[in-house]
């Protein structure tokens, strides 16, 4: 559930790339090998991505104006969004056309021996990062199926992380293999593959990104667990006699809209009604403080 919004995961990743890109950068002028500096630009644009998402934590804090009245909570959204398009360009699309610049001009194969060992040190950080995230994730999602809780989680800029982080080992995978493959055959074509094909996976991880921080931004209902709770404390109030309607939106992590109907005792009177919204809110709020707005009607009939 969102609300547990921490930086920690983001700072971990900013700084496992940051030394990975350095590291890479060096062997790619070293060999002239086309995945070498695919990676090399994948672990640059996952540094300058986790800055972005670091920006938009930092934008979605801000206080509720007159202009937001909501607040600003959908900032990170937008920017775990840019953080999506910067991978599927910076990343992907660039990585593609340098595989299709060794394709057309192939090069020969020089000595491989440290681009294969600083991927395979690339690989065991990325692998740890990897890791943590997963952790984070499995404490998140409260036994839900863990591909369906990448679709449905709040925390974009964890599942961003998570995205980033697995593409990378993969990559780092597929890269290992084409510049073992071209150093064992000689063959620079078996290099000039493998940065297409790390093109194609961090097109694939951005496109999955995009589609789902973009439906954060519309606007989605709130996790399940709060429309229960909702549900919960309305059949706990003896003043309440139905609950007619209900939408929650996640405004952003950790941060919840509730707009309800409700019919109250014929009998209360209308400040005895204030009062019991103002007593439901209350108890709502103990039992999820994710619920930042609570909106309620009384009413009579559904719509």
């Amino acid at each position: 559930m969102a609300g547990d919004h921490s930086t920690s995961h983001i700072l971990q990743s900013l700084l496992v790339n940051a030394i990975i890109a350095a590291a890479k950068g060096v062997a790619a002028l070293m060999t002239g090998s086309g995945s070498m500096l695919a990676e090399t630009l994948h672990s640059i644009a996952d540094c300058g991505n986790q800055l972005l998402l670091l920006l938009g934590v930092r934008k979605s804090r801000a206080a509720p104006t007159a202009s937001h009245p909501l607040g600003y909570g959908r900032a990170l959204y937008f920017w775990s969004f840019m953080v999506a398009l910067l991978l599927f360009t910076g990343g992907g699309l660039f990585s593609i056309y340098e595989s299709i610049h060794k394709l057309r001009h192939p090069e020969l194969v020089g000595d491989m021996r440290l681009a294969l060992t600083i991927l395979g040190l690339s690989l065991v950080l990325e692998g740890w990062a990897t890791y943590k995230n997963v952790v984070e994730l499995n404490r998140r999602r409260k036994g839900r199926p863990f591909l369906r809780f990448l679709s449905e989680s709040k925390d974009s800029d964890l599942v961003v992380v998570f995205g980033e982080n697995a593409a990378a080992v993969l990559g780092l995978v597929i890269a290992i293999i084409a510049i073992g493959l071209a150093a064992w055959t000689g063959d620079g074509t078996w290099d000039a593959m493998g940065s297409l094909l790390i093109g194609v996976v961090l097109i694939g991880v951005a496109v999955f990104l995009a589609v789902e921080v973009k439906s954060l931004i519309i606007g989605e209902a709130a996790d399940p667990e709060i429309e229960a709770a909702v549900r919960a404390t309305v059949a706990e109030d003896t003043q309440i006699t139905g609950l007619l309607r209900l939408i929650t939106v996640q405004q952003g992590p950790g941060e919840v809209v509730v707009a309800m109907k409700v019919s109250f005792l014929p009998t209360l009177t209308v400040v005895e009604v204030s009062r019991a919204v103002n007593q439901f809110e209350d108890r709502l709020r103990a039992r999820n403080p994710e619920v930042r707005w609570c909106f309620i009607e009384p009413d009579v009939r559904r719509i």
